[in-house]
C-alpha cells in the first residue's frame, strides 16, 4: 500500500495533496486508526462531513466480504469526524456504538459513511449515519460520544 503525500501536523487533520485522495484530509496520529485504514474525510459545500476508504484485501474476511470489526472501526471513527464541529475542539470517548449490517461490502468499493448530530449538548454527543459501499447501504449506525478533557498518554 503505498500512502499519499500529505500536509499537514504530526498529530491531527491532514490534507492529502496526490492520489485518490487529494483534496481529502486523514487523521494523524492515532496508531491504530493508521493501521486499519488509513481513513479519510473532507467536509462538502453544504457543511456534511463524508468520511471515507477504499476496501482491500486486507479488509476482508474468510468468506470474501469486509469484516464486520472492519466497519465496526470505521464507523467509531466515522461518528467523531460526523461530530467534528459538535465537539467543539474537545477530546472524546464512545459511550456507544450501534449498527445494523446491510449487506456486505466487498473488494475494490468506496465505503463511505455520512450522517448527523442527533443532539449535541454539555458533554454528550448523539449521532447517526449511514456507511455506504459504492453507494449501498451496507451498515446503520448510532452512536454517542462522551467529550473528555485532555488527552492521556
Amino acid at each position: 500500500m503505498s500512502e499519499a503525500p500529505v500536509v499537514g501536523d504530526e498529530n491531527g487533520l491532514i490534507e492529502v495533496t496526490e492520489g485518490e485522495w487529494a483534496g481529502w484530509s486523514r487523521w494523524q496520529g492515532d496508531p491504530f486508526e493508521e493501521r486499519a485504514g488509513p481513513f479519510y474525510e473532507k467536509e462538502l459545500d453544504d457543511g456534511t462531513v463524508v468520511t471515507a476508504f477504499r476496501a482491500e484485501r486486507r479488509h476482508m474476511n474468510g468468506a470474501g466480504f469486509m469484516h464486520g470489526g472492519c466497519l465496526m472501526t470505521f464507523a467509531d471513527s466515522a461518528i467523531f469526524s460526523i461530530a467534528r464541529h459538535a465537539m467543539g475542539g474537545s477530546h472524546g470517548v464512545t459511550l456507544h456504538l450501534g449498527a445494523d449490517f446491510l449487506d456486505p461490502a466487498r473488494v475494490g468499493e468506496l465505503i463511505e459513511a455520512r450522517g448527523e448530530v442527533v443532539r449535541a449538548g454539555g458533554k454528550t454527543v448523539f449521532v447517526q449515519g449511514l456507511v455506504t459501499a459504492d453507494g449501498r447501504p451496507v451498515l446503520r449506525l448510532d452512536g454517542i460520544i462522551r467529550k473528555v478533557s485532555g488527552r492521556r498518554d
